[in-house]
């Protein structure tokens, strides 16, 4: 399926990468219009998976503002999703097998019906005490990532005794993406001080769990949510690829249902080295209409929706409190008489999962990951969650001082290795004063404490 996509609209795709999440200025009246979400699609399927996305599917190669001169990078604070996986549940696989199965024996397969179950049949074996774990393909990932972090960042990670704190959930398919990213950067600095924990200890800030409140929040999108998928899931066509009796289909089958659970298997089928494929299931709409139904789904549960009150990405309240305090223990304090010369070239890298790095794009309002849409009709044209969440995807913010006597500390983020806007104003392209972002997210959590 790599092959399906042009050398020219994967060019197109690379130059325009930066809209949702990205560095997005105003363009020039005599630029192109920016290809909307339903063209991206188009010209790219696997972008359907959301955050099935396989993250080397997406990733561009536009070239890294360099950084304001006197100034060199010293400090990433860094938090990463695991790579790719398989399923998470064994009724992700089963559920619509069993279906095609029953139907099968009832003699109400067509011929497509019975090439999708041999499929299905011949995939399942591999899933087998699998299930959420990290794929080959997830592994490769996190070793591309931390090869490109020691050549992006070689001031930091190549210095000599870099200090490098790398901290997991305890999930195992964190725990591997973790130690894949490290041995990259063992392998590019052998005098590197790696240091890797996991435990329970560490789960309020990896992976903290949801409030009543934010659960509250949650359950006020619940029906919208689920209005938009009745009305976007359109399971006729496909039911009549399948199966050779409607009827019976009307009678037997969840179809709408089975029609999500194809899509989920067909869009993860890019987690793994197979030739197996289902997306030639579906025509181009039903494939913007199930990545609709999951972009507002993931919009209303961990964005700023103004239908769940815009207070979802404060699940991650813990998380960016833990990247500030992490950062006030290596950074010198504004008022600080200490140079920032003083400070050694270290890392902080954390690892966990989707549901924690895109509310904290979210939170930190990484380009327009932020944005508060009210009409989740036009949702597309602002915010695209494969910007957002690939597997593998991370957000790193990478520290900046002056290369001799004192001065502003500056910051420049990273969204899946793509520079992107912060919340205050830049001195310069990308980069941002971090006494006027620390600031920002201080009163920002502060406000929303206050309201609790």
């Amino acid at each position: 399926m790599r092959d399906m996509i042009t050398n020219s609209r994967k060019a197109a795709l690379l130059a325009l990468s930066w809209l949702c999440c990205g560095v997005a200025a105003a363009q020039p009246a005599a630029q192109p219009a920016a290809p909307s979400a339903r063209e991206e699609l188009q010209q790219n399927i696997y972008l359907s998976g959301s955050n099935y996305l396989d993250y080397d599917r997406q990733l561009s190669t536009a070239p890294l503002t360099p950084a304001p001169k006197g100034y060199e990078p010293f400090y990433m604070s860094h938090y990463g999703r695991h790579g790719s996986r398989w399923l998470i549940a064994e009724g992700d696989y089963t559920s619509p097998m069993n279906t095609l199965r029953e139907a099968r024996d009832a003699g109400k397969l067509t011929a497509e019906g019975e090439a999708v179950l041999r499929k299905l049949e011949a995939f399942h074996p591999t899933t087998i005490r699998r299930l959420g774990e990290l794929t080959t393909v997830g592994e490769r990932q996190h070793h591309g990532i931390g090869r490109r972090m020691a050549r992006n960042f070689p001031e930091i990670f190549k210095a000599r005794n870099v200090q490098i704190d790398a901290r997991s959930t305890v999930v195992i398919r964190c725990i591997l993406s973790m130690e894949a990213e490290c041995e990259e950067l063992a392998a590019a600095n052998p005098t590197a001080r790696l240091h890797n924990d996991v435990s329970e200890s560490l789960q309020y800030y990896l992976n903290q769990d949801w409030s009543d409140r934010l659960r509250r929040a949650s359950r006020q999108g619940r029906g919208l949510r689920s209005s938009y998928e009745r009305r976007l899931s359109q399971p006729e066509r496909l039911m009549k690829v399948l199966f050779n009796d409607q009827r019976w289909v009307y009678d037997n089958v969840r179809a709408s249902q089975l029609m999500r659970q194809l899509f989920e298997v067909a869009s993860n089928m890019q987690s793994h080295d197979t030739d197996i494929e289902l997306y030639s299931l579906f025509n181009e709409e039903e494939v913007y209409n199930q990545w609709q139904m999951r972009n507002i789904g993931w919009y209303l549960d961990y964005g700023a929706a103004p239908q769940t009150g815009t207070i979802m990405p404060f699940s991650q309240l813990n998380l960016l409190r833990n990247i500030i305090e992490t950062a006030d223990t290596i950074v010198p304090a504004p008022s600080s008489p200490l140079a920032p010369r003083a400070s050694t070239p270290q890392a902080t890298l954390r690892f966990g999962h989707e549901v924690c790095v895109m509310p904290l794009a979210c939170l930190l309002e990484l380009g327009q990951c932020g944005a508060q849409v009210e009409n989740l009709d036009t949702l597309d044209r602002v915010w695209r969650n494969y910007r957002i969440f690939p597997m593998a995807c991370n957000v790193q913010l990478v520290f900046y001082r002056p290369k001799k006597g004192s001065g502003d500390i500056l910051v420049k983020a990273l969204l899946n290795e793509r520079e992107v806007t912060l919340p205050t104003q830049p001195v310069s392209g990308p980069y941002y004063r971090w006494e006027d972002l620390r600031q920002y997210y201080l009163d920002k959590m502060q406000r929303f404490e206050d309201n609790r």
